[in-house]
């Protein structure tokens, strides 16, 4: 199809008088425009167009404009729309060339508050790497500033614009464009204007810099002729040799204007020959730039001392950075800039180019730097800082989110877990905070963590499965719908769920449950722990018995063919399923029945036993750690043995056969215990041992003295009546009316912190206190103590005296608000739950309690000679055989 005469006769006028370009539109202003590829900033033998900056050519009056459109509408019945950098075309127009985006007469904002408007946001990233932490919390706060306004200003242009700064031509590539637009979409940050390879709508493009050099070399000419800017013929040795002598001299290198107001017959005489120049910005006289920056407060520069006539376009008409983007600023409506605080510097030459467009100033907030823990900024050497490397470490894209806002940014309460929606309806600019954000690895996987409990099972299971893809785990031809895969990818997810803090975690733990570390001899045995556990001569007798008993095919082992049936406690939240299957309670069975022969129960009994069957001495449910193993050796499995480092149970059983004949003669026998409780089920477990020692290596068994454990004689209330959680102390002042008393809040995992008042005083000062992590006792009834409400009470230890009181520590990677547990006491289940207040006050329970709090001669608090423990490990005290309360 072909276009009028007349019409091609004004396009053609248009085109030449350098004033717009044509752009075709279907239904809702589709505007098809070209992309000006990045050779156009390079330097090159091709006219490029608008690079006649010698001249300034014939302005095309916007009144010219208006009765060309009118006569156009009337003869062709064409729809003509000016936008802000190109002239659209109605689709009933024939498809065309589109020539180079255009800049308009006007502006979007012009003669508008940008307070007063509709939000337009943008994010401006360079594509020379990938997005980092630092950038993906810039674009959080844009994107949530523009949400929030789509939803305050209905139907408006309100919106978050992409826009892509690639004018770096030595460090731009389209890779590093696609890496970051695909970290954004898996953060959900999705733009509403933005860089793509279809036309666009919206008529504030291209969203590329590399297209739209035409806008910044007219943007240039019209500055030129409004003598705002002029042209710098001076070479690079010129501009060295001035760099020299001022630094010679002590002054500041900048640049001396020597070609600011030269003659225009120099200018002329210059251009003539051909000589290459710069395009300067004409800084004013005495001008001051003043802005009122939304987190810093008002801020002001000295303009003409601070950066003097700085560079427009390079001679080679590529434009420099901060041109292009008070350019793109303006053009695109953009009523508020949201960057870091490095960018700071770069507003007193955006502000002045804009002011010398005769465009609107938008609003600025720059946002303080996160840094790494050593309080450097945050860089490579303090761990993943992309956000494709937390995608790949398993993190979920809304906790990301959650947390990126928090670092800088809170909603004025304690709240630190929020959903999309919430953010969007909470975050507001002014609460950001102009202090610098420490980034927290371990406070990041707890906020994960936190979002992985309010998705579906189901939904974790998914994530996990292409956590075993990342990881690389499974067989050639595994494929996400396999039933096998599906099942193992739910076994690990059951397994895991209630430490896993990012779905990495479940399939690191199924790759540890996979493998067997049991080395080949006992001089191997790295683990202190359990050299000393099988020094104690239960772990031979109990290995021996496994071993007899396998090979008889009389140890209870998982049922291949439904090997899933162990984890239908953890699978399908809607199932209420609680009995254990038949290989649980066989297994079960069998372990009381080996307590009972042996005679040996508790750690003594169930230590030796999962470190025989995993090589472990900690862990999961042991019935299905062997029950994922199954699922992993099967026949038909999608787990590949090589890479996921799987030992079969056939494995694992001539391994432990070969470290059993490694143990010395005198640890393969069961050293008795004092107490005379324990007589008989010590002579047991000798008998046993002799029998076990006499079958694998024809030795008689040997005389030892027996050991007493407290918790046999213990009469006294349950410890798990005791609600003692982790808390993190965020406040701490004096009492007013009280000697010896702090008054504390304390963050003990509620919706609000606990007041608790303690008698620390005497002992610690405020600042040794504040951001501690201590051991609360949280159901004791609150009470007044001289007048402030105390709900808790914080556990210290002291010497024997009370003259040295100190506070109990947690781990440092302990979770605030989790509870406390000990081994060898179960705190699952309802019997574990912890009394309620009354009852504590009531029963005196604590009182009955706390003689058997103590710390041990190496300052650790147990229970009746066991650890107090969370989930980062052993609670620690510098107070030696002291006791707790």
């Amino acid at each position: 199809m072909h276009w009028p005469r007349n019409i091609m006769v004004v396009m053609l006028a248009l085109a030449q008088s350098g004033r717009m370009s044509l752009v075709r539109t279907s239904g809702k202003a589709f505007v098809r425009q070209a992309r000006v590829g990045r050779a156009a900033f390079s330097s090159s033998s091709k006219k490029v167009v608008g690079a006649g900056l010698r001249r300034p050519k014939p302005r095309f009056s916007s009144d010219s404009l208006v009765r060309t459109i009118e006569r156009l509408q009337k003869e062709e019945g064409a729809h003509l729309d000016i936008r802000f950098g190109a002239l659209q075309l109605q689709a009933t127009i024939a498809d065309q060339e589109v020539s180079e985006p255009q800049l308009p007469p006007t502006f979007p904002l012009q003669g508008k508050d940008p307070m007063e408007e509709p939000p337009r946001m943008r994010f401006a990233p360079s594509p020379t790497g990938s997005l980092h932490v630092g950038g993906a919390r810039t674009a959080l706060y844009n994107w949530l500033v523009a949400k929030k306004g789509q939803l305050d200003f209905p139907g408006s242009n309100a919106g978050f614009i992409l826009r892509v700064e690639d004018t770096d031509l030595a460090r731009s590539t389209k890779e590093s464009e696609e890496s970051v637009l695909a970290d954004l979409t898996w953060l959900g940050l999705n733009w509403d204007e933005g860089p793509t390879d279809t036309p666009v709508n919206s008529g504030y493009g291209p969203y590329r810099q590399s297209e739209r050099g035409n806008i910044y070399i007219q943007a240039a000419e019209k500055l030129l002729a409004a003598g705002k800017a002029y042209r710098c013929f001076c070479t690079a040795e010129e501009l060295e040799e001035m760099k020299a002598q001022q630094e010679a001299a002590g002054i500041p290198p900048r640049y001396d204007g020597r070609w600011r107001d030269a003659p225009e017959e120099e200018v002329n005489k210059m251009l003539d020959q051909g000589k290459p120049y710069t395009v300067r910005f004409k800084v004013p006289e005495s001008s001051r730039v003043v802005i009122d920056d939304v987190v810093r407060g008002t801020i002001a520069w000295d303009a003409e001392a601070t950066v003097g006539d700085f560079i427009l376009l390079r001679s080679n008409k590529v434009p420099v950075y901060n041109f292009c983007v008070a350019v793109d600023d303006a053009l695109m409506g953009i009523s508020t800039v949201v960057r870091a605080e490095e960018h700071l510097t770069n507003t007193v030459r955006q502000a002045l180019v804009l002011d010398a467009l005769e465009a609107p100033r938008p609003r600025y907030a720059h946002c303080s730097l996160i840094l790494g823990e050593d309080k450097q900024k945050l860089s490579k050497r303090h761990g993943a800082t992309s956000c494709d490397q937390f995608r790949l470490d398993g993190f979920l894209p809304d906790a990301m989110i959650n947390y990126l806002a928090l670092l800088g940014w809170n909603d004025g309460t304690d709240n630190e877990i929020f959903t999309r929606d919430e953010l969007i309806d909470a975050f507001d600019l002014n609460r950001v905070v102009k202090s610098p954000s420490v980034f927290d690895m371990e406070k990041l996987k707890w906020v994960n963590s936190q979002h992985l409990k309010m998705i579906p099972f189901t939904d974790v299971v998914q994530l996990v499965k292409e956590q075993f893809f990342v990881e690389d785990l499974l067989k050639q031809d595994a494929r996400d719908s396999d039933l096998a895969f599906i099942n193992i990818a739910y076994a690990a997810t059951a397994l895991a769920k209630e430490r896993m803090q990012t779905t990495k975690d479940a399939v690191l733990n199924a790759k540890t449950v996979f493998g067997y570390d049991l080395p080949s001899t006992f001089d191997d045995l790295a683990d202190p722990e359990a050299k000393a556990m099988i020094e104690k001569g239960n772990f031979f007798v109990l290995a021996s018995r496994i071993l007899k008993e396998y090979d008889a095919g009389e140890f209870p082992l998982p049922d291949v063919a439904n090997a899933m049936a162990t984890f239908q406690d953890a699978i399908g939240e809607a199932l209420e399923q609680t009995e254990p299957c038949a290989f649980t309670k066989s297994y079960q069975a069998h372990m009381k029945m080996l307590a009972k022969e042996i005679g040996v129960k508790g750690k003594n009994l169930f230590h030796p036993i999962r470190l025989a069957l995993t090589g472990e001495m900690s862990g999961q449910d042991v019935t299905k750690q062997l029950s994922l193993l199954a699922m992993a050796t099967a026949e038909g499995s999608v787990v590949d043995p090589g890479k996921a480092g799987v030992v079969s149970i056939e494995e694992r059983m001539e391994r432990l056969r070969v470290f059993c004949e490694s143990i010395p003669e005198e640890y393969r026998v069961l050293k008795p215990r004092e107490s005379k409780n324990e007589n008989k089920a010590a002579s047991k477990a000798a008998k046993a041992a002799s029998e076990v020692k006499n079958e694998s290596s024809g030795t008689g068994t040997t005389s030892s003295v027996p050991t007493k454990d407290p918790k046999d004689d213990y009469e006294g209330p349950p410890i798990t009546a005791l609600d003692i959680r982790v808390g993190r102390i965020t406040k701490v002042w004096e009492h007013p009316e009280a000697d010896k008393l702090y008054c504390e809040e304390i963050d003990v995992g509620e919706d609000e912190p606990r007041s608790i008042a303690s008698g620390l005083k005497p002992y610690l000062k405020p600042e040794d206190m504040e951001g501690r992590l201590v051991l609360v006792l949280c159901n004791l009834k609150e009470r007044k103590l001289v007048g402030f409400p105390s709900h808790g009470m914080v556990l210290c230890a002291s010497n024997s005296d009370h003259t040295d009181v100190r506070l109990v520590n947690p781990p440092i990677d302990a979770k605030v608000g989790e509870r406390i547990t000990i081994p060898d006491f179960n705190f699952e289940g309802e019997e574990a739950e912890p009394f309620a207040e009354n009852k504590i006050g009531k029963k005196k329970v604590f009182e009955k309690i706390a003689p058997h709090l103590v710390t041990s001669k190496h300052g650790v608090p147990e229970f009746l000679g066991r650890p107090l423990m969370t989930s980062a490990g052993i609670c620690t005290s510098p107070i030696s055989d002291g006791s707790i309360s």
